[in-house]
């Protein structure tokens, strides 16, 4: 197996366990990356997901070496990529990614797939792809809704690696932390996410997907609609009734097996 799975408390951990090329985006580690999320996505049991790895390095980006053998039959397997950013942008549930390591072109497009990245001061990135001949083009679909446009200029064109508080700086990630407290530091985003409603969930990260408008007054008629019929849906009567009962919500109760009366 190239991408291990695991799932305790309502987070799917996924993680990328292809030390051997570095992680590298090959067409059986995207494949089985996609059937794992797929199946996080099916399991009402599961909240968020984390993508993680193991070695050293996050992910190294496209697979060079599958790459120029294929190379005869006129297909490269980079073409596979825009699925699993598109998977992982389009999830239902959050994702987070644990970035303990470098991480390399494709490997920055799947960071700024997810909702939340976490990072290791000490990870360096790079948008390598101009030094060899080509450019950053299907990851631009996540990476430049997310950096800031000078950067991104900057970090596209020269290639030039940078560190985790440069890509904290920037965007591209949501926060860098001392190595030592990285997995401290997932642990909490983690704690706080599966307290959200499920259904919240999802539409907070449709929200934050919205088209820019100009019509303010239009959009606000929208929004007021759409609060409206959160407020009355099944989980929103359900975390008011919480808030004025002083208790856990159905949703976090079941996380732990507790009575939903469980104050807290």
């Amino acid at each position: 197996m190239l991408v291990r799975v695991a799932t305790a408390r309502g987070v799917t951990t996924l993680t990328l366990d292809s030390p051997h090329n570095r992680n590298a985006l090959s067409t059986p580690l995207m494949t089985q990356l996609l059937d794992g999320l797929a199946a996080a996505v099916a399991d009402e049991a599961v909240r968020m997901v984390v993508l993680d790895h193991t070695g050293p390095v996050f992910c190294s980006g496209a697979d060079l070496k599958e790459t120029a053998a294929a190379y005869a039959s006129g297909t490269v397997p980079a073409g596979m990529l825009g699925d699993v950013l598109a998977a992982v942008w389009e999830c239902p549930k959050p994702v987070l990614a644990r970035v303990a390591g470098p991480a390399r072109a494709g490997g920055l497009g799947l960071i700024a797939a997810a909702d939340l990245a976490i990072c290791a001061e000490e990870a360096t990135f790079a948008f390598t792809e101009v030094r060899i001949g080509v450019i950053p083009a299907v990851i631009s679909a996540t990476v430049l809704p997310r950096l800031h446009p000078r950067a991104a200029a900057e970090l596209y064109l020269t290639g030039d690696t940078f560190d985790g508080r440069r890509a904290a700086e920037i965007g591209l990630v949501t926060a860098a932390v001392p190595a030592d407290g990285l997995d401290a530091a997932v642990e909490r985003y983690c704690a706080s996410l599966v307290r959200g409603a499920p259904g919240a969930l999802t539409g907070a990260k449709l929200l934050l997907r919205r088209p820019a408008t100009t019509d303010l007054r239009a959009e606000i008629a929208d929004l007021a609609a759409l609060s409206t019929a959160y407020f009355l849906s099944d989980e929103g009567r359900e975390g008011v009734a919480a808030f004025r009962d002083k208790r856990l919500t159905r949703w976090v109760a079941a996380l732990d097996g507790a009575p939903a009366d469980h104050a807290g």
